[in-house]
């Protein structure tokens, strides 16, 4: 028996999972757990739209995996359920990730995934804004109808445009004869909404809805829940879902990554032929998963992060591994635009994208005293050799270097 068999067969005789896909993020429970009061918040703002009522525009913020997503999705499948118990069809619910490439990069983008959604079609590319939102329009007014459009990372689609297509969605109902517009924004930013112009604040923000950190114990009910649903009898060894509770109460309360964890911790004990998962899978997982994050963020940023970050890779390398300035930076960036024919940002532009890496934990900067030449921040690259010889790899391909 070859050695691929020998994989084969050990995977097809010990499966520890009953059904691994209640450990993924796209699986809707039909119970959501310590989130009653949000729920409830959603529902009662969004229930005047079965009476053919516009409802209140809604912002609902909170960090990474804290149910935000899935409490309105419950919610909006429960009211389209109750949509069809009364024989009615006047609510259209829509939604939209605007975190997914080509869909919500450009005001146009969004507009034709709208248009999709309806059920027409627009060019990839060609037509004048005007145009398309006149389509669009079009589309909605056929009819007497609600249309509620999630949108949800709306941080994510601002960052790559800009917030004037949220005032222009909020505007419509003006020119609307039968049908009318709600949004719903979802955001994992909790400062959104204090960088966007005062009128689209006004407009999106009519209800604010703040959805908290899970703590410890709400993270293994959680787990515990999905865990029955995923795993065979048995499988769990003592502790297992502490630790991962754990793991995750420390990176805010994430839900999604605990449950990536346990699904992540099955899957390599799987490779191993073992018949149980044991606490050290958790922290093989934990450093996978964090592995794994860093490179799709780095993959996923814009090209101008992109340029910023090669340029400080590529000074820790060649001037000094222990830790380089601002100043170097931006130096090392202006340089590296030049050659790759790149428009090049002010320097205050660059300081932003460098206390995003901070944040995202992708560098750490501390300020530091240069007597008369004033204060500077000291830059240091927060990833592992195995991480940062990938990121290179990553960094290379999209700019062509």
């Amino acid at each position: 028996m070859s050695k691929l068999d020998k994989i084969f067969d050990s995977f097809v005789n010990n499966n520890l999972f009953k059904n691994k896909s209640t450990l993924q993020s796209n699986y809707t429970p039909e119970e959501i757990p310590h989130r009653d009061h949000q729920i409830e918040s959603v529902a009662s703002i969004l229930a005047p739209a079965l009476r053919g009522e516009r409802v209140s525009n809604l912002f609902v913020y909170g960090k990474t995996g804290s149910g935000k997503t899935l409490s309105v999705l419950h919610v909006k499948n429960k009211i389209l359920k109750k949509i069809e118990e009364l024989g009615q069809n006047s609510l259209k619910f829509i939604y939209i990730n605007c975190k997914l490439k080509k869909v919500a990069d450009t005001e146009y983008r969004i507009l034709a995934e709208l248009i999709k959604e309806l059920g027409g079609r627009v060019p990839a590319t060609g037509l004048p804004t005007d145009e398309v939102y006149s389509r669009f329009v079009d589309l909605i007014d056929n009819k007497k109808q609600i249309v509620l459009i999630v949108l949800d990372e709306i941080d994510q689609a601002v960052k790559k445009i800009n917030d004037n297509f949220i005032y222009t969605l909020t505007r419509l109902n003006s020119n609307l004869k039968n049908a009318q517009i709600s949004l719903i924004g979802i955001s994992n930013s909790l400062t959104f909404m204090d960088n966007l112009d005062p009128r689209v604040r006004s407009s999106l923000g009519e209800e604010e809805l703040v959805f908290p950190p899970y703590n410890a114990l709400q993270l293994q009910d959680i787990l515990k829940e999905r865990a029955d649903k995923a795993f065979k009898e048995g499988v769990l060894e003592e502790g297992t879902i502490a630790k991962c509770a754990a793991y995750a109460a420390r990176e805010h309360g994430d839900a999604r990554r605990a449950l990536d964890l346990l699904r992540v911790a099955g899957e390599l004990a799987e490779r191993e032929n073992l018949s149980n998962i044991k606490l050290e899978h958790i922290d093989a997982a934990n450093q996978k998963i964090e592995r794994d994050k860093m490179l799709d963020i780095i993959e996923s940023e814009p090209k101008q992060f992109q340029l910023v970050l090669y340029s400080i890779i590529r000074l820790l390398e060649e001037e000094n591994p222990e830790g380089i300035y601002t100043g170097d930076v931006y130096n090392s960036y202006q340089t590296l635009c030049e050659d790759t024919k790149n428009e090049i940002l002010t320097q205050r532009r660059v300081s932003d994208i460098l206390a995003e890496f901070d944040m995202l934990g992708i560098i750490n900067t501390r300020v530091i005293s240069k007597g008369r030449q004033g204060r500077t921040r000291e830059i240091k690259l927060m990833l592992g050799s195995n991480i940062k010889n990938k990121a290179k790899e990553i960094l290379t391909k999209s700019l062509l270097l």
